[in-house]
């Protein structure tokens, strides 16, 4: 997922050098959208494998 907000990234970054300021601005709220539901989903799964019981040996 990260590397989608990478990409989104890259194209505003070109869309602003070629002076297309509106899709620069565009592409840059994807990125940074897509970034933080990246963030909340880790954050997400950091805490449920924090609280998650490790499973008992089998012997």
């Amino acid at each position: 997922m990260l590397w989608w907000a990478l990409a989104f990234f890259i194209i505003a970054i070109v869309a602003a050098v070629l002076g297309f300021g509106a899709l620069a601005a565009a592409a840059a709220t994807v990125a940074q959208v897509v970034f933080y539901v990246a963030l909340v989903l880790f954050v997400f799964t950091l805490i449920i494998h924090l609280f998650r019981e490790a499973p008992q040996p089998t012997a």
